[in-house]
């Protein structure tokens, strides 16, 4: 059974090491017969999981870091280079970035199953001290990372958060000038966040050590929240925690591979695929989903220093609650009041993260100010009144008997409580979010040969939307982030690598200086990019009454739509991310030669019904019988939309084949492992059980 280690290296060189750093009986009596609660339930994996996700975004980030460059003007390009140019760049930006989701959701639950099971009370308040100080590590990490893609969404949302540290009287201003390197998030700011960012996961890492570690001095909870008294109420921590730990583990990877492989922007902000501009607002400024609660109780508040202080106190007042709780009963298994509470509190939380995404106006900000009240009211009113009135159920007298007890259907009201107000809450969600997309129209899904999880890119289509490019959109959009080369790529256009060469020999590049120090322009080659139509944005303002054309390159993850409610949820199942090119598709045909009656448009604008406020400065791109097709394709509007499109889809993923088919192979491999992983938890515990 477990107990303390008497582990004695037979090898003469280990018995060597042993004597003058004894590493290896550390590692045998903290992981290998550390005695293990036996009821510890699945929740406790998470433990293992963080551990995992720690380990995954360190390794990534130290990779993408060789390649990321933080400078402003460049630092949105090298994102998009590692995505397009690095071998297997795209996987490590989407395990990293899609990995700081995982990361919090699992942290979140593990603070929650803390917070259920009362592993906050004596004698673990350290341990629970540290878990916070790592959650805010965690923040803060978080935050600056966001920031390091320089989109739109990354500058704005760094421009907001900073600027709420001037409300602090006195010293605000100096923070934010500390924190910016001059007067407006810029260079110094970006460096000075890439820096930090890389810094931290190392120092989250030693709190991680120190949280095992006094985790190891005060002993693990267990659901029962009894004590351990005798070797029948523990088992060693390997197999058994291991095993049950790499079979929770496994089921947690094949969850974030759904994101990494099939849904890698289901989590994140169209506008942050459009390069910072500081000049240009966002019209709706959010954090990422797990900064949303706090962000909301921020909003509510009218005074922006009692806003900050509100934020931030919720986040604190975590680090007194063992002492907010003075309850001898430690889990809410026996506590039938704060089981209740325990699941009010957190549909609060989820609503209030609801409320973080919406303008902070009308209805929202009212509903945010009683959330507000009632997140503070759970700790600092109900869990010490619960302490002194409540009558919990008896406790198990060992964790023997805890996992000998059956426990019938006594929880069927509570899970009937919560799916109620949960479907209360998502209902309420669902109908605010329609109300706020009834106003624009919404575009028309179409049928796209990419979509899904076994999708790929129709070839033809690729280059029938090759040759409306060409003909059409490029005398006025760019195409920055595609090489002549690309389109002789694997998952691309198809097309062979003389044809590249020769459709390259096509464009005349501008080049130089020679050696007599001038300009000059040759014919195009394979590694060069496809050329910009006009020299600088000025140019293009001024051919374009104003109005500047995008570049192309993104612009079908540039794009959204709110789906509403509940589609947005059979989206993650159905993995439906088309809404770019669905947009995209919709504007070139949504262009109308009168607007309707009753709406006015400026002078030198277009009516068009699905563009945001219906005014667009360009003029109606496409027409019948304008590109001619070899294959006899239709020579119509729809096709031309749709094929161009296709193809702009391809210039924003142009490694989603690949994406895809790795993305299957994972899968099996990963649902072969969890099968495995079980049946042998299930019989390394069969003995514990």
């Amino acid at each position: 059974m477990s107990g303390p280690s008497d582990y004695q290296p037979t090898n003469p060189v280990l018995q060597w090491i042993e004597r003058r750093l004894p590493i290896l009986g550390l590692m045998h009596s903290s992981f290998v017969v550390y005695p293990t609660p036996r009821n510890l339930n699945y929740w406790w994996t998470f433990g293992a999981i963080l551990s995992f996700m720690l380990g995954v975004q360190i390794l990534t980030g130290v990779i993408l870091a060789m390649h990321y460059t933080p400078e402003a003007t460049v630092a949105f390009h090298s994102v998009e280079s590692i995505v397009r140019d690095v071998n297997y760049g795209w996987l490590l930006r989407n395990m990293h970035a899609s990995g700081a989701s995982m990361f919090f959701l699992a942290v979140y639950i593990h603070m929650l199953r803390g917070l259920y099971y009362g592993s906050y009370k004596e004698p673990r308040e350290i341990l629970w001290i540290l878990g916070v100080i790592i959650y805010l590590l965690m923040m803060a990490t978080g935050f600056m990372g966001y920031v390091l893609p320089w989109g739109q969404m990354s500058f704005w949302g760094a421009t907001v958060i900073t600027n709420l540290f001037s409300a602090f009287p006195y010293v605000g201003d100096s923070i934010v000038t500390l924190l910016w390197g001059g007067y407006a998030v810029g260079n110094p700011t970006l460096n000075r966040f890439f820096s930090l960012h890389y810094l931290l996961p190392f120092v989250i890492a030693g709190v991680v050590v120190l949280h095992v570690w006094a985790l190891h001095v005060a002993g693990q909870n267990n659901p029962a929240g009894v004590e351990a008294k005798t070797e029948k109420d523990t088992v060693p921590f390997t197999p058994h925690a291991t095993i049950k730990d790499l079979f929770g583990t496994s089921c947690f990877v094949i969850f974030f591979a759904w994101f990494i492989f099939y849904m890698p922007n289901y989590l994140g902000d169209a506008d942050n695929y459009i390069p910072a501009n500081p000049g240009v607002t966002p019209a709706h400024i959010v954090p990422e989903w797990y900064y949303l609660p706090f962000y909301a109780m921020l909003r509510s508040i009218p005074n922006k220093l009692a806003g900050v202080i509100v934020m931030f106190s919720s986040i604190l007042i975590l680090v007194f609650l063992p002492w907010l709780d003075t309850a001898k009963t430690r889990s809410s298994r026996y506590r039938p009041l704060a089981k209740q509470f325990f699941w009010i509190f957190v549909i609060v939380a989820v609503l209030l993260g609801y409320l973080g995404a919406q303008p902070p106006e009308g209805i929202y900000v009212i509903a945010g100010r009683i959330l507000t009240f009632c997140y503070f009211a759970y700790f600092l009113v109900v869990l010490p009144l619960l302490s002194r009135v409540e009558k919990p159920r008896p406790v198990p007298n060992s964790i023997a008997d805890d996992v000998l007890v059956k426990t019938g259907s006594k929880a069927t009201p509570m899970v009937s409580t919560v799916v109620a107000l949960m479907i209360a809450g998502a209902l309420f969600a669902g109908s605010a979010r329609d109300a706020r997309a009834e106003n624009q129209e919404t575009p028309p899904s179409q049928n796209w040969s990419f979509a899904g999880p076994v999708g790929k890119f129709d070839r033809g289509a690729l280059q029938r939307g090759l040759k409306v490019y060409k003909e059409v959109c490029s005398a006025c959009h760019s195409l920055n982030y595609i090489a002549f080369r690309n389109i002789a790529d694997p998952g691309g256009p198809g097309y062979s690598e003389e044809q590249a060469k020769s459709f390259a020999a096509e464009y005349k590049i501008k080049d130089g200086p020679n050696d007599q120090g001038e300009m000059f322009e040759r014919p195009g080659r394979p590694a060069d990019y496809f050329p910009a139509p006009f020299p600088n944005e000025q140019a293009a303002r001024a051919a374009n009454g104003g109005g500047l054309p995008p570049d192309l390159s993104l612009i079908t993850k540039a794009r959204s739509y709110e789906r509403g409610f509940p589609k947005f949820i059979f989206d993650f199942f159905t993995q439906f991310q088309e809404q770019g090119p669905n947009y995209v598709d919709a504007l070139l045909q949504g262009f109308e030669k009168s607007p309707p009656a009753g709406v006015t448009i400026p002078d030198g604008s277009y009516y068009n019904k699905y563009f945001p406020g219906h005014a667009i400065k360009m003029p109606p791109p496409l027409n019948d019988g304008q590109v001619t097709f070899d294959d006899g394709s239709p020579a119509t509007v729809a096709q031309y939309a749709h094929d161009v499109t296709t193809f702009l889809m391809w210039a924003a993923e142009p490694h989603m084949e690949a994406r895809k088919e790795m993305g299957l192979k994972v899968f099996v491999f990963l649902i072969i492992f969890a099968g495995l992983m079980y049946f042998t938890k299930k019989k390394v515990w069969a003995d514990a059980h």
